[in-house]
């Protein structure tokens, strides 16, 4: 049996031994009512795993309106996401959550999943203050100026499986570097 080490500074010394280098920290808030429908079919799962190619999820929130059943809210908390159920307007919420990752210093990428043209500031914002922007939509419905304003856009397919296909070209050449990196070292 390894001998175990004990003390504060032993277990920061291993912890930091740990670490991964050149990964990204993401913050990731969906807009719950406007793309967890049954006509979208967005896997939540699916966009995690795309978001773990990239980087580590810090923060994952689901924002949901007040009549977001108890078998939904389950689902979301099942996937390692935390939902917040929201009692008023659910964009106001998530839009003061995104401003939060913005200012947040420990978050790299801020990641919405949304179809809605007002979280447009917010993405302007963020790329303002350095922080990279990915950005996941569903047609029909996906805002052009909202695609326009991000590092990164994938749209979440409609083929009832739940895939992810990249819309940026130069986010699938960054990506694919990153994998290739990460694959090798």
């Amino acid at each position: 049996m390894k001998p175990v080490k004990t003390g504060f500074s032993s277990i920061v010394k291993y912890l930091s031994t740990k670490k991964e280098h050149g990964r990204r920290s993401i913050g990731l808030l969906v807009d719950g009512p406007n793309v967890l429908r049954k006509e979208f079919d967005v896997n939540l799962e699916e966009i995690r795993t795309v978001l773990t190619e990239y980087g580590n999820v810090k923060i994952g929130r689901v924002f949901l309106n007040q009549y977001a059943s108890n078998k939904l809210v389950e689902a979301i908390e099942n996937n390692g996401f935390e939902p917040i159920i929201c009692s008023s307007d659910v964009d106001v919420r998530l839009a003061v959550e995104g401003m939060e990752l913005v200012y947040n210093p420990n978050i790299d990428t801020v990641a919405l999943v949304t179809r809605d043209a007002d979280f447009k500031p917010l993405l302007n914002k963020a790329n303002e203050h350095g922080k990279e922007t990915i950005i996941f939509g569903v047609e029909p419905g996906f805002s052009s100026a909202l695609r326009n304003s991000a590092d990164y856009v994938i749209i979440v397919g409609q083929d009832n499986s739940g895939t992810v296909e990249i819309d940026n070209k130069a986010g699938i050449r960054e990506m694919e570097q990153i994998k290739e990196y990460d694959e090798e070292y």
